[in-house]
């Protein structure tokens, strides 16, 4: 059980013809974990006590920040459980399950891009602040709500951060095309490739990174009940011949069947996963 210490909306955005959707930073009394208990690209399930019975799921979001005082998370309005999420103030009590799943691989002298499309921002901020190396990273990030909608400005500190808005016609194709050259570039260094974001933008890292030879992993963004794995909403194929002799698959992934992502995920090698 943990207490909120502050949920701040960064921005009401418009997204089409759909209603103006907040995007918040939700902060929680620190849960007191270990830098060994956690690792970016984890994610917890939460759910406010005050919700009783009425809303029965938890909702998951990606560990945004952990400190001695604090608990980060970022999201966004979308439904039901995330528009009374951003009702919470400071006080009200909420139950968190986690760390939960696998998290990004962390090299610290080798180059490593982070690519980010949309809410697959979050988990880069504690990725970037627990890098021992941070002159070794780059990102790009691709939106289409304004920037301030996002903690944009909490990755400053960055040598190399470029963020791309989509607009306008052509302006998907230009961040796309800057995502090929970087892709391109890293993997020619050796370098390794993160990525997060909606499930188009995946596909298109993954089959850039298989023309250039990339090692590219991906976290994926699947709808999860449980988070533990019994409920299965939120399964993937995995593909038997992925892998390689020095990041061999796990052996659930073997046997062909559907895993969980909340479980094998939500991270995996992106030649390890079918995302079409």
């Amino acid at each position: 059980m943990l207490t909120i210490t502050d949920c701040s909306v960064l921005k009401a955005a418009p997204l089409g013809d759909r209603q103006a959707s907040k995007f918040f930073l939700l902060r929680l009394n620190a849960p007191g974990w270990t830098a060994e208990e956690w690792r970016p690209g984890q994610f917890v399930m939460v759910r406010p006590v005050a919700w009783e019975s009425d809303l029965p799921l938890p909702r998951p979001f990606s560990i945004c920040e952990v400190n001695k005082e604090e608990l980060g998370l970022f999201f966004q309005v979308m439904g039901k459980g995330t528009a009374r999420l951003g009702t919470l103030r400071a006080g009200d009590t909420v139950r968190v399950l986690g760390p939960l799943g696998n998290f990004f691989a962390m090299e610290a002298d080798r180059p490593t891009l982070m690519l980010a499309g949309g809410m697959g921002l979050a988990p880069f901020l504690g990725y970037a602040h627990r890098h021992p190396k941070p002159q070794n990273l780059s990102l790009l990030f691709g939106h289409r709500p304004a920037l301030d909608s996002y903690p944009f400005e909490r990755l400053r500190g960055l040598g190399l951060l470029k963020n791309y808005h989509e607009q306008k016609p052509g302006d998907l194709r230009i961040f796309l095309q800057a995502v090929d050259e970087s892709i391109q570039d890293n993997a020619r260094r050796n370098g390794l490739i993160l990525a997060c974001g909606p499930m188009p933008f995946l596909r298109a890292v993954r089959d850039m990174g298989k023309k250039y030879g990339a090692s590219i992993q991906i976290s994926m963004e699947n709808r999860m009940a449980c988070g533990i794995g019994a409920c299965q909403a939120c399964v993937v194929k995995p593909f038997v011949e992925g892998g390689s002799a020095d990041r061999p698959l796990p052996p659930v992934f073997r046997q062909g069947l559907p895993v969980p992502v909340c479980t094998c995920g939500p991270v995996f090698w992106a030649d390890t996963v079918d995302l079409d």
